[in-house]
């Protein structure tokens, strides 16, 4: 099989809008193997909130994400497309986090224009860099990777800043100093989706955010399109906050489970989504 790094490389240039679900621990990233996903992305919100309990405005740091991704490359053979938010600070600490990604098992990276501290791409008030200096990120996004198929997605957050014209010019200048893949966060309209895969060369990434700025649009369209991938990346997250919130209060409310027990995973899903049977049968061997 091919190594991950060129498996991601070759699902983003097919441009099919292949869906990548959001994974924030390895826990979600075991279902969304054995689910038949071809590809999971380790996004930055889910750790942050699932992890830290706190909300996506560039409390991560480098290291924790490197932990994440340490763990999940350690449980799913998926290649994993990386949240690096902003490099965590300038080109040289870019450089640094692309190295530590990629030896922890990331297939790729994707870094953002923002200023630090970032926020969500779709909350208010944020703010971009200029494109001079995300041109010198990228440059060392690129000296840095070991393996020539590791994939580097340029973010650009300057719609929301300065609007769709300064989004793609960044874009087009990003992908000039070797950028594989880019990434427009939060188009308004379809228009300006349109030209996103109309006017930039390099596959492109679509984020599917429920509630956010971008209107809803069909996979099919995408796949029209021809976006290089859909990200649902908390999609997992949201539906296990929403039953975990119902199953807590009925117990609270009730003092029991019985009014809520389809909502809870089977004892055995839950130990065929950690793969017991694998460990049993190591224990079996090494007695």
């Amino acid at each position: 099989m091919p190594k991950p790094t060129t498996r991601l490389k070759n699902i983003l240039q097919r441009r099919e809008a292949v869906i990548m679900p959001g994974a924030p621990n390895a826990l979600i990233a075991n279902l969304i193997a054995e689910l038949g996903y071809e590809c999971a992305y380790v996004t930055g919100a889910g750790v942050a909130n699932m992890y830290l309990g706190m909300p996506d405005v560039g409390l991560l740091t480098m290291s924790e994400m490197v932990m994440h991704i340490s763990a999940i490359a350690g449980s799913v053979d998926l290649p994993l497309l990386v949240d690096g938010d902003t490099g965590f600070g300038n080109a040289v600490n870019t450089y640094r986090t692309v190295r530590c990604y990629e030896q922890a098992g990331a297939a790729g990276i994707q870094l953002e224009d923002q200023i630090f501290p970032k926020k969500c791409g779709h909350f208010n008030g944020k703010g971009v860099i200029s494109a001079d200096e995300m041109v010198q990120k990228i440059k060392a996004a690129v000296d840095a990777r070991r393996d020539g198929d590791f994939q580097i997605i340029a973010r650009t957050d300057a719609v929301a800043v300065n609007g769709i014209e300064d989004a793609l010019e960044r874009a087009h200048r990003y992908i000039e100093v070797g950028a594989d893949v880019t990434f427009v966060e939060a188009p308004v309209s379809m228009e300006q989706i349109e030209r996103i895969t109309s006017e930039l060369p390099v596959p492109q990434i679509f984020n599917y955010v429920f509630g956010g700025k971008t209107p809803p649009v069909s996979h099919a369209d995408l796949r029209r399109l021809g976006f290089g991938a859909g990200l649902f990346a908390n999609a997992a997250l949201q539906a296990a906050l929403l039953a975990a919130k119902n199953v807590l209060g009925e117990l609270k409310n009730t003092g029991s489970l019985e009014g809520v027990r389809d909502q809870l995973a089977s004892f055995e899903l839950r130990q065929k989504s950690v793969n017991k049977d694998f460990y049993d049968g190591l224990e079996k061997r090494y007695s």
